[in-house]
C-alpha cells in the first residue's frame, strides 16, 4: 500500500469520517474539513501528525482555496480528494422554495466544484492524482419526493464522467461514487432538510419520505466497508469511473438500465425518423 495524502470535505459524520479514520489508522496523511473544526476533531477522536482538521464554508471559494494551500504546506502535496460533503433534501419542486433549492445545490454541487476547480493545479503539476465525487444511487436513479436532491446527485454524475475525461491526458484519475442506503447519519434532521411547506395533494411524496425515515438505523450498507472500497480504489492503476456500493445501489442502478433500454427502443422508430 503506497502512502497518500487525502483531502476530505464532510469528514465529520458519516462515510467521510470513516473513510478519515481509517486512513489514518493505516498510516497515510489525511486533511479533513468540516463547518465546525472542533466538532471534526472530537469526532476522530485525536490529534496526529498525519491529521490536519480545517474549518471551511466549502461555497467559499476563498476559504476553499486557502484549505488546499494548508494541506500543501503541511503535506507537500495532495493524492486524493474526496468530494463528500453534501446533504439531502425532500419535497416536491413547489414545495421548495428557491433559497432552499439553490442552498443544495451549493452545497452538493458547487462546493465539489469549487474544490475541483483549487485542487487541479496542485494535481496537473504532479501528473497524478485521483478525485472521487460521492454522489448516491439517487445521481442515478431518483425516488418520489426527492426531486432537488436527485438533481443535484445526478449532476455530480455528469460531472465527474466528463471531467474524468477532460483529465485522464493528465495521469489524473476521477471515480464518481454512488452509494445506496448506508448506517449513517444521513436520514437524521442534520444532514437531511424536509420542506416545511407541505401541500396535502402530494400524498406520495410524505408517505415516501416517511419511510425513509422509519429506515434510519436499520440501512443494510457498513459505512466502514463503504471506506474501505473507497479506499481500495485509490490502490488500482486503472480505477473505475463508477463505483456503485450496496447492493440496493446495484440493484437499482440496472433496473433504470433496463427501463431506459426498453423505452429508447420503444421509440426507435420515432427517434430514427427525425434525419432530413
Amino acid at each position: 500500500m503506497s502512502n497518500k495524502v487525502w483531502f476530505i470535505t464532510g469528514a465529520s459524520k458519516g462515510l467521510g469520517l470513516s473513510l478519515v479514520k481509517q486512513v489514518l489508522n493505516v498510516g497515510q496523511q489525511v486533511a479533513a474539513t468540516s463547518r465546525k473544526a472542533e466538532e471534526l476533531i472530537q469526532a476522530v477522536g485525536h490529534y496526529s501528525k498525519n491529521f490536519l482538521p480545517l474549518q471551511v464554508d466549502l461555497t467559499n471559494e476563498v476559504e476553499v482555496s486557502a484549505a488546499l494551500d494548508n494541506t500543501i504546506q503541511q503535506f507537500g502535496r495532495i493524492d486524493v480528494v474526496v468530494n463528500n460533503a453534501g446533504y439531502g433534501i425532500g419535497g416536491s419542486v413547489e414545495e421548495l422554495t428557491d433559497a432552499e433549492t439553490r442552498q443544495a445545490f451549493d452545497v452538493n454541487v458547487f462546493a465539489t466544484l469549487n474544490v475541483i476547480r483549487h485542487a487541479m493545479p496542485y494535481l496537473r503539476a504532479q501528473h497524478a492524482g485521483h478525485i472521487i465525487n460521492i454522489s448516491s444511487i439517487a445521481g442515478l436513479t431518483g425516488n418520489t419526493g426527492w426531486s432537488i436532491y436527485a438533481a443535484a446527485k445526478f449532476a455530480i454524475v455528469g460531472l465527474s464522467e466528463v471531467l474524468a475525461q477532460d483529465v485522464r491526458s493528465m495521469g489524473i484519475h476521477v471515480t464518481v461514487v454512488a452509494p445506496g442506503a448506508f448506517r449513517t447519519s444521513f436520514l437524521t434532521p442534520e444532514s437531511l432538510v424536509l420542506t416545511t411547506r407541505p401541500i396535502e395533494e402530494y400524498k406520495e411524496v410524505r408517505a415516501m419520505h416517511e419511510k425513509y425515515i422509519q429506515m434510519d438505523g436499520t440501512q443494510a450498507g457498513d459505512p466502514e466497508k463503504a471506506a474501505a472500497a473507497m479506499r481500495a480504489i485509490t490502490e488500482m492503476q486503472e480505477p473505475p469511473v463508477y463505483l456503485l456500493l450496496g447492493e440496493d445501489a446495484y440493484e437499482r442502478a440496472f433496473q433504470k438500465i433496463e427501463k431506459m433500454s426498453e423505452a429508447f427502443k420503444q421509440m426507435e422508430t420515432v427517434t430514427k425518423s427525425t434525419a432530413f
